[in-house]
């Protein structure tokens, strides 16, 4: 039998203190909130009991970061699609960001299984004065453990309304994006981290933090297949290939450290779950 499942978190600010409210129906929450960086910052870590998706299984996550506050979410592990007979596996997010807010989405990879068929979902509203750090990590098979990605589809939608759009598919058996130079060129993890504003950026900022991104790439390991550009005024990202997720996991990181430091003041400070 499916799983349908829905988690809303509000965010809101209270005396210097970022607090989170839940509420949930099905296999989807967060745990306890935490406070690694002091008050002003709620750490959470979403989790999927049972642990991926299958064909006919859709998740519904909203997140609102009300004025004042400064929420950070991540996972304990990857998201799982897996193999499906014919029904389509649906994860949808909806993030909402307030004038005033900060919020920093971080979810682990989502893993597609060989024969999954599935849909991911992001769609970031952010209001004026409000700003979102957030990254999408997607990879195909398991090659470590020699699964790869050989049959299913997979489609990717990330969007800010009226302001920027990216939608893809991947079927396995297309063979030119898999494999061509001017596709995924035999890599096996495609990953973006994205910073966007609800309103436009002064020009010497979103240089700042694209120069700080090349920064990163520039003689990494991932640097003839990595690159960051604002496709517009609101919107600053970095993209990633690897043939492994671990790599790409590694560079999106430092980039997130180096933006942190720059828009914020703030150390990189990972969630606790990274280290177990």
């Amino acid at each position: 039998m499916p799983w349908h499942a829905r988690l809303d978190i509000a965010y809101h600010h209270d005396h210097g203190r970022s607090l989170a409210r839940f509420r949930h129906e099905g296999p989807l929450r967060i745990l306890q909130s935490l406070y690694p960086e002091g008050d002003a910052i709620c750490h959470n870590v979403l989790v999927h009991p049972p642990g991926g998706l299958v064909g006919g299984d859709t998740l519904d996550i909203a997140v609102d970061a009300a004025d004042g506050s400064h929420g950070l979410i991540t996972t304990p592990g990857a998201s799982r699609f897996y193999r499906s007979d014919g029904e389509l596996a649906l994860q949808r997010t909806r993030l909402n960001v307030a004038a005033g807010a900060r919020l920093e989405w971080l979810p682990l990879e989502a893993l597609c299984y060989s024969g999954c068929r599935a849909e991911n979902r992001l769609q970031m509203q952010v209001a004026p004065g409000g700003e979102l750090i957030g990254w999408d990590i997607t990879a195909l098979g398991l090659p470590l453990a020699g699964q790869p990605f050989r049959a299913g589809r997979y489609q990717q939608h990330i969007e800010v309304p009226g302001t920027w759009l990216e939608r893809g598919r991947i079927d396995a058996d297309d063979t030119r994006l898999l494999h061509s130079p001017l596709g995924l060129a035999g890599h096996q993890c495609l990953a973006s981290l994205f910073h966007v504003v609800g309103e436009p950026m002064p020009r010497a900022r979103r240089e700042r933090l694209l120069e700080i991104a090349r920064a990163a790439t520039d003689g990494h390991a991932l640097a003839a297949s990595a690159g960051a550009t604002a496709p517009n005024a609101q919107v600053v990202v970095v993209r990633v290939l690897a043939p492994l997720v671990e790599p790409a996991v590694q560079l999106l990181r430092t980039v997130w450290a180096g933006w942190r430091r720059e828009l914020w003041g703030l150390s990189a400070t990972p969630p606790r779950i990274w280290s177990t």
